[in-house]
Order: C-alpha cells, then sequence, then structure tokens
C-alpha cells in the first residue's frame, strides 16, 4: 500500500510539473520582448559586477562612477560591433555584383556537365534567378536587425544598471543562491574568455587566408560558441559557400574549413574542460533537449541562454527531495544505475 501511495505521489508531482511547465512557456512566450533582454541584463551584471567592484573597493572610486565606467565598457564594445557588422554588410553589397558573376559561372560549368548528360533541372530558371541575388534586401534585413539590436541593447542597459546599483559588493550568499551563483559566474567567465579566443582566431586565421567578411565571420564564431554543440559546427561550416564563390582553388576552400575547425576543436575539447571544471552538470542529451526548447520560446537568443538557465533549474530542482531524481537525469544520472569502478 504504501508503495502504491508513493507511486501516486510520483505520478501527482510529475503531472503538476508537465503543467507548470507548459504555462511556463506560455507566460515566457508572452512576456518574451521583456524577459529576453532581463534575462540578458543578468548575464551583463554577472561580467561588469567584479569590474564594478574593483573599482569600488580597490580604487575607492563612488559606485555610481564604477557602473558608470563599467558600462561605457559595455557600450564601446556593443558599439564596435555594430559598426563592424553594417561595414561589412555595405562591403557584400559593394562586391554583389562580383559575387554573382563568379556564382554564375559556377553554375554554367555545373549545368554543362548536367546537359551532357541530358538532365534537365530547370537549369534555365536557376540562372535567372542567380542573376538576380536579393543582395540588397539582404543589406536591408541586417541594418533591420541593427536597429532591432539597438533597441533591444537600451532595454538591456536599464535593466543592467539596475541590477548594478541593487547589489552590494561585501554580501556573502548562502545556501542555493551560493551554488547557482558559483556555477553561473564561472561559466558565463569561461565562455566569455574561450568565446573571445576562438572568435579572435577565427577571424584572424579567416582574414590570412583572404576570405572576405573575414571578422564578421570571427564575431558570429564568438556568439555561437554559447550554443553547446551545434554553435562551433554552425561556425565552420557558415563561411564555406562565400569560399566557394570567392575562390577557385578547393585546397583554400579546405583551409577555410580545416583551420577554424581545429581551432574549435582545441578550444571547445581541450582550453573550455580545464578552464571549466567541473562545468554545469549537464549530460549532453540534456543540452540537446534544452537548445530545442528555448529555442522554441525565444529563438537564437534562448539557445544562447539554454545552457545556464538549465543549470539553474537543475540545482533548483536537486534542493527538493521529491524532484531530486529530475536533477540527476538532467546530469546523465539515472536513479537505478549503480555506480561502478
Amino acid at each position: 500500500m504504501t508503495e502504491r501511495s508513493d507511486e501516486h505521489a510520483w505520478l501527482s508531482t510529475v503531472s503538476l510539473l508537465i503543467i507548470a511547465g507548459v504555462a511556463l512557456a506560455v507566460a515566457l512566450i508572452y512576456t518574451r520582448a521583456v524577459m529576453v533582454p532581463f534575462v540578458l541584463a543578468l548575464l551583463f551584471s554577472y561580467l561588469v559586477s567584479p569590474l564594478v567592484d574593483f573599482m569600488q573597493t580597490r580604487l575607492r572610486m563612488p559606485r555610481g562612477v564604477s557602473i558608470l565606467v563599467a558600462l561605457l565598457v559595455v557600450v564601446g564594445i556593443m558599439t564596435l560591433l555594430v559598426m563592424l557588422i553594417t561595414v561589412s554588410a555595405r562591403g557584400l553589397a559593394e562586391s554583389a555584383p562580383i559575387y554573382g558573376e563568379r556564382l554564375e559561372r559556377m553554375a554554367e560549368s555545373v549545368f554543362s556537365i548536367l546537359d551532357r548528360f541530358q538532365i534537365d533541372l530547370g537549369q534555365d530558371a536557376i540562372l535567372d534567378g542567380l542573376t538576380q541575388l536579393p543582395i540588397l534586401s539582404v543589406v536591408r534585413t541586417t541594418a533591420g536587425g541593427v536597429m532591432s539590436f539597438l533597441t533591444s541593447g537600451f532595454l538591456v542597459l536599464v535593466f543592467t544598471i539596475f541590477l548594478l546599483a541593487g547589489r552590494t559588493p561585501h554580501a556573502k550568499r548562502i545556501g542555493i543562491y551560493r551554488e547557482i551563483d558559483g556555477k553561473i559566474r564561472r561559466y558565463i567567465v569561461t565562455k566569455v574568455t574561450t568565446s573571445a579566443i576562438t572568435g579572435i582566431l577565427v577571424g584572424s586565421l579567416l582574414s590570412i587566408l583572404r576570405l572576405d567578411l573575414a571578422f564578421v565571420f570571427g564575431v558570429l564564431a564568438f556568439f555561437l560558441n554559447f550554443i553547446p554543440n551545434v554553435g562551433s559546427i554552425i561556425a565552420v561550416l557558415l563561411p564555406l559557400p562565400l569560399a566557394i564563390v570567392q575562390f577557385e582553388s578547393w585546397v583554400h576552400i579546405g583551409l577555410i574549413a580545416a583551420l577554424p575547425g581545429s581551432v574549435q576543436l582545441t578550444v571547445g575539447n581541450v582550453v573550455e574542460p580545464k578552464l571549466m571544471g567541473e562545468g554545469l552538470a549537464l549530460h549532453p542529451v540534456s543540452i540537446l533537449l534544452a537548445l530545442v526548447f528555448w529555442g522554441l520560446i525565444w529563438g537564437v537568443v534562448g539557445m544562447l541562454l539554454a545552457a545556464p538557465i538549465t543549470a539553474v533549474l537543475a540545482i533548483v530542482l536537486g534542493r527538493f527531495e521529491t524532484t531530486r531524481p529530475l536533477s540527476e537525469m538532467m546530469a546523465g544520472r539515472l536513479p537505478s544505475a549503480e555506480a561502478t569502478e
């Protein structure tokens, strides 16, 4: 009778968690315009708060001045990124005719082989489409994305100011908040460091290989490195279409794929684990499901934030006896599995 009661209690708990999860997902989708900047502001505050505390405690600067200096650093970095994207988009628009001609020549050589074997894939229609590549619309979309980024960035800065103004540098954190704060801070600092290394090396290598928009791909490699498992693969594949259009040597194209790929492998499998230490204690399957879930709710930003948000959820679930098995499953430790030496 006791086992049946425990089973009913477990089923009731799981059912309530599913209902709460669905309700939370709906609320997060509905409040996306506010919650995404707020969560980004939390991450920014984790990055900026050590600088603010250092200026306040060691340099004896007023707290308001410390916050202002730290925010100016963040604004300067964001401005450089926006300028880089804008200049690169303008350069892409200016080089569009050259890329169109090269792509058209490549298509004609491929279609000549198909014609030789009497294979009809609608070559004429494809060639007409290639002569009218929507480069200008892509540039306009990029400009619109930059303006949207600036609007969201202003809201992020406002939230960051209030978060930094409301914290005390000497406060001691205890309990679950200390565990969450320690793990998330280590994850964010490590990820920012390794992502910056990856972005600089990828951008420099692509620039040495004379690939157009090299530093843009470096910036993309920086951001994509925050997406576990999938981001590094996308960062390696992104420059290939442009490389195929720009260069005729397949050796050159192979280097554009191989060298950034080696950087991703080295940083992701050697440097990052040594810096991360214990990490977030999440199973790769849990991270993949988190990427899908948060990607559906918040898009690309959700995928960037999937790992730390899921880690916080796992820590909270592990604090309660009833939901601890779910936390163990998220870490890849099945309740029925026995430890083997």
